[in-house]
């Protein structure tokens, strides 16, 4: 991928993770106070700049409400008709059947009941689950309240004609007639005019106190809220968010998310182009941090919109764990920064909720200053948790000055967040098979020599075991003075020369008792054989699982250099003849990294080490520069990010390291008998 093309695909996906937490950004007016009632008031003098009610408290406007509507009478209308044509048909079917006695009773009887009135069952048992007491019925223009508990139903009025039956009649006779038919519902429920004078009654009752006129002082810096004052600020609260919720607003809101959101953002992004350009300029590594970024404000808006979860229980810490194990302190610190102050924009107690996480990043850096071991994972945990509670109780004691202030829920979360940290380190673990990274713990695990793969290598090939001891040694000398990784190089080093386990006796170090099998072979079959070890070495890796980085350094430890030995052997040999320079070269690719180049350096100049018949600071100085130069001279080292003063540095600790390790030892003298 060109330059161009990288730009553009960075700067697409800073577009998209901005553009996804500005559209999940929280929508709902803020106001820009957090205040309670009987706390002193933080912030300094507040007037108000528009006026407002005074809005009376929604337990105590409920309690007003709930008083009108016990004493408010449902309205109901009586058809009054219905009685004359019910007694004219009972007096028709009813006639020349009975006495006339028994009809003056039912006919008297029906006009009590009608008057009084007779309900529906369902509206019955409406007045009766809403407790009303009463009900008022139309007769005319005038509404007239009446007592529940006197009204019929088609069933009560039934039975009330034959429970009130004179004893000069005999009650068989009545029940023989089907007196049930002559009696139905004569009250109907007025629904639109129960509504109508319900809501006029709840209508008249104020839901404020009063009004709080624009430039009226409010409270000033250290005051006590009392209730009054409490009232007024919760009173501006809720204006002031109904007042955000126009499109003028609205729109005013957008830009502010949009500056923040995209300046904090892009703050970090010119951060690692001015300071980790190795970071910037590898996709893969920005993609990994704007996603973790992205990742935790988004949980945090989830958090604030849903109110599912507490924001405490989010585990920030994580980003600085994450990050410092494969990249450095200030990398992990900044992202972490950037993110708190996101999501800070979103918290209701940003200034507790900043103050928190700054101390816990901090701790987290201080604590993984060099992380060589899995279980200093599982003691930041412990830290983290243990200034989450500290930094809380002081907090606490600053804003209220009090131990029953503490809120022990808050210690909750801490826990809940505490044990979300346990799993930082299977979160790791995902991250190294997703971006293939590879962290200093694992490289401190794959460089242990009695790893499987190590200890085959120093059975098999003791010679080339006992070199790649030397590479790692010289690798790491120089990896500080130029700022590369010293435990990546270590690492490589060991197993850059794996595949020679594959053919050991073909390799010179490795052959015993002078016998050398190239000597039945040409020079094209030896510089095969010799170059294969490259391709075996990455099969071997393959299968036992090594990181891809490690991989990087068994691929590029020749680059496409030639295997100069045989192909100089065959151009003296046969001067006259062509030569398929491919027979003699390795199919690379070149160093791309300053591990990869550092360790194809030291590899080579240790093993051409091994071929001086005398070891001086001038002879081992001769070497290094013309191996070095040499590689130089090929371009294998094009496109590698050292300079010339990397270059030179790199040489002087070779040849410093080398006299060293080739210097000159006296000679014991024999302890002589005595005669």
């Amino acid at each position: 991928m060109d330059n161009k093309s990288f730009k553009i695909s960075i700067y697409a996906f800073f577009i998209v993770v901005a553009l996804l937490i500005i559209a999940l950004f929280p929508r709902e007016g803020r106001f820009r106070y957090t205040f309670n009632e009987g706390k002193p008031w933080r912030y300094g003098l507040v007037t108000a700049q528009f006026d407002f009610p005074i809005f009376k408290p929604a337990e105590e406007l409920k309690k007003e409400q709930d008083s009108i509507l016990m004493n408010f009478q449902p309205y109901f209308s009586k058809n009054n008709e219905l009685v004359n044509t019910q007694i004219a048909k009972f007096e028709n079917d009813y006639e020349y059947k009975w006495e006339n006695d028994y009809i003056y009773y039912v006919t008297d009887v029906l006009q009590k009941l009608y008057h009084v009135g007779i309900l529906q069952v369902g509206d019955y048992n409406f007045l009766s689950d809403n407790q009303y007491g009463q009900f008022k019925i139309f007769e005319g223009n005038i509404a007239v309240s009446h007592p529940v508990n006197e009204v019929f139903t088609v069933k009560s009025a039934y039975s009330y004609i034959f429970e009130n039956c004179p004893l000069y009649l005999d009650v068989r006779i009545l029940k023989s007639g089907d007196l049930n038919t002559y009696l139905v519902e004569n009250l109907e429920y007025d629904e639109k005019t129960s509504e109508k004078v319900k809501n006029e009654s709840l209508s008249q009752i104020s839901p404020s106190y009063g009004m709080v006129q624009a430039g009226e002082r409010i409270v000033d810096r250290g005051e006590i809220i009392d209730k009054k004052t409490f009232g007024i600020l919760s009173a501006l609260k809720q204006v002031s968010e109904e007042r955000t919720g126009n499109v003028m607003q609205q729109s005013r809101f957008l830009i502010g998310v949009v500056i923040l959101v995209a300046g904090l953002l892009a703050c970090f992004m010119f951060f690692l182009h001015f300071f980790r350009p190795n970071i910037y300029n590898r996709r893969k590594h920005v993609i990994f941090m704007l996603s973790l970024i992205a990742g935790f404000t988004l949980l945090t808006e989830l958090s604030v919109r849903s109110g599912l979860f507490n924001t405490y229980v989010i585990p920030f810490a994580i980003i600085p764990l994450t990050i410092r194990t494969f990249f450095d302190s200030r990398t992990a610190q900044m992202a972490h920064n950037i993110t708190v102050l996101l999501c800070s924009l979103m918290t209701p107690f940003p200034f507790e909720f900043i103050v928190l996480q700054f101390m816990t990043c901090m701790i987290v850096v201080f604590i993984l200053k060099d992380l060589t071991k899995r279980s200093q994972l599982i003691q930041c945990s412990f830290y983290v948790l243990l200034t989450y509670a500290i930094v809380y109780v002081g907090l606490v004691m600053i804003q209220e000055g009090d131990w029953s202030k503490i809120n022990w829920r808050m210690f909750t979360y801490f826990g809940i967040n505490f044990v979300f940290l346990m799993f930082t380190y299977a979160f790791i673990y995902i991250i190294e098979k997703m971006f293939g990274y590879i962290s200093n713990v694992t490289l401190v695990e794959l460089s242990d020599i009695n790893t499987p793969i190590l200890r085959e290598l120093s059975e098999k090939c003791p010679g080339t075991f006992q070199h790649s001891l030397q590479v790692s040694m010289l690798g790491t000398a120089v990896a500080t003075k130029v700022r590369a990784n010293p435990q990546l190089i270590r690492t490589g080093a060991l197993y850059h020369d794996i595949g020679k386990m594959v053919n050991p006796v073909f390799f010179i170090e490795n052959q015993v008792g002078g016998i050398n099998p190239h000597d039945r072979l040409d020079f094209a079959e030896s510089a095969k054989i010799i170059i294969s070890h490259v391709e075996e070495g990455v099969k071997i890796a393959r299968k036992n699982n090594l990181p891809a980085m490690i991989i990087d350094f068994i691929r590029t430890h020749h680059g496409k250099g030639k295997t100069k030995y045989f192909y100089n052997s065959y151009k003296n040999k046969y001067p006259d003849r062509p030569v398929d320079e491919s027979m003699f070269t390795y199919p690379g690719p070149n160093p791309h990294t300053r591990e990869t180049a550092i360790l194809m350096m030291a590899d080579a100049v240790e093993a051409a080490s091994r071929s001086l018949k005398e070891y001086t600071e001038e002879t081992i100085s001769a070497l290094v520069n013309k191996i070095i130069d040499s590689q130089i001279q090929d371009d294998l080292l094009s496109h590698v990010p050292l300079t010339f003063r990397n270059i030179s540095d790199i040489k002087e600790i070779f040849i410093e390291k080398l006299t060293t390790m080739y210097h000159s030892r006296i000679s014991y003298p024999d302890l002589k008998e005595k005669s």
